[in-house]
């Protein structure tokens, strides 16, 4: 079935692990010790495992279902032949909301970084949405110009944001209060489910990587878990930072930070001032939101083309781009302060289903049903299944209510 891309087996594990921890590693991971920090460090750590697994094997069951396939499909082929009319529909709906929502989250953050360079830095006092505006121009006009300048600029941002994280945690090490990271408070823990969720995604690069590794299973398996636990490594590297720096309460704290929609960089910057920690902080939430942006916006432009089957060429579709990022434009001007919102939704909400429910419902439907013949399945069997099933429902089911204020535990006011 496979036999095609097995022959062309050009890629590395080394390579497929760094496509994704680069997917995962982005903007979310500014609002990781925001939102984590009520809760505490080890029960952070409890969750950070929880959803660690459960994008893990989902991820694995979105590479069983790619092997009933000659080639490497997208998330909707795979609905589409699992799942028929309806699901395609469904996944059509969520993708699309996943990736406005993201580009909400990221606008909105962008603007406070985008305006604190205006002010502070060439001194002219500008409105936030012109702030949002002038980012939009300037990297969408990148985006128009079609993969290959996303792709070199992008490796830039990259290298950038490696070094300054780097730069990051060794001045950071010096900063920090093991006290603070003895604070825990479990009632808050599961307030962070969403956004640990969204931030360990990758699945949409799995065709990607499929198509990379030549369709080896066991390399692209390495890959996955090779990927995923460095991003957990870097997430709890970051955690330890900003939670042995920022205290719950306070000025400038967590929860203040929190209520303001401010990220853990900028309150990391609020705390310490000036010093180069500070400004590392700043600079590496500025790549963070810019690579995320750039991949995301991207991969919504290239995914409206298919559906809508324009003619790909050589730079983008003008009207692809304003398509993929007007409506998030407009939301983060007349919504300024989206960012924990925005992204919460995306992650408890969007991705739970079109991540974690559909490859379930795919792989059962596959297995059971059609009993589709597979070179690959997951360990677990049915029981599997049904676990992921019932964490993914309740984490949907979690967020729903918190969005209608039925949550037991609200976060305090400061």
């Amino acid at each position: 079935m496979t036999s095609a891309l097995e022959e062309t087996k050009t890629g590395s594990i080394f390579g497929g692990m760094l496509l994704i921890s680069g997917s995962c590693i982005g903007a979310g991971m500014l609002g990781l010790p925001i939102l984590t920090g009520v809760a505490g460090f080890l029960p952070t750590l409890i969750m950070f495992f929880a959803a660690w697994l459960f994008m893990t094997l989902t991820g694995l069951l979105l590479v069983e279902v790619s092997t009933w396939f000659h080639t490497p499909v997208n998330l909707l082929s795979m609905v589409d032949k699992t799942l028929g009319k309806t699901g395609r529909i469904c996944g059509w709906i969520l993708y699309l909301f996943l990736f406005y929502a993201l580009g909400v989250a990221y606008l909105s953050s962008s603007a406070n970084h985008t305006n604190y360079f205006f002010n502070h830095v060439l001194m002219l006092n500008i409105p936030v949405w012109f702030s949002s505006v002038f980012f939009v121009i300037v990297f969408g006009w990148l985006i128009y110009l079609g993969t290959r300048p996303v792709d070199l600029f992008n490796r830039g941002l990259m290298f950038a944001k490696i070094v300054v994280f780097a730069c990051l945690l060794i001045l950071g090490a010096n900063f920090v209060k093991s006290k603070l990271l003895l604070y825990t408070d479990f009632k808050y823990s599961l307030f962070s489910l969403p956004i640990l969720i969204i931030s360990f995604g990758f699945h949409n690069m799995i065709p990607s990587l499929y198509s990379y590794l030549g369709g080896d299973v066991k390399r692209i398996k390495s890959s996955i878990l090779a990927g995923s636990l460095l991003t957990l490594l870097v997430y709890v590297l970051w955690e330890i930072i900003a939670l042995g720096i920022l205290t719950v309460n306070g000025p400038n704290g967590i929860l203040e930070s929190y209520h303001n929609d401010i990220g853990a960089a900028q309150a990391l910057r609020n705390v310490l001032g000036s010093n180069s920690l500070g400004i590392f902080a700043q600079l590496l939430a500025f790549f963070a939101i810019l690579t995320s942006f750039i991949a995301q916006s991207l991969s919504l432009v290239h995914f409206l083309g298919d559906g809508l089957k324009v003619k790909k060429k050589k730079r983008e579709n003008v009207w692809l781009c304003l398509l993929a990022l007007g409506p998030p434009l407009l939301f983060s001007i007349i919504f300024p302060q989206l960012f924990f919102a925005a992204i919460n939704f995306a992650g408890g909400v969007c991705a739970v289903i079109l991540f974690g429910v559909l490859p379930v419902l795919m792989v059962w439907i596959g297995r059971y049903r059609h009993k589709i013949p597979s070179n690959y399945k997951i360990m677990g069997g049915q029981p599997l299944l049904v676990c992921i099933m019932l964490f993914a429902l309740f984490v949907v089911v979690y967020q729903v209510t918190n969005m209608f204020g039925l949550n037991l535990f609200p976060i305090p006011k400061v």
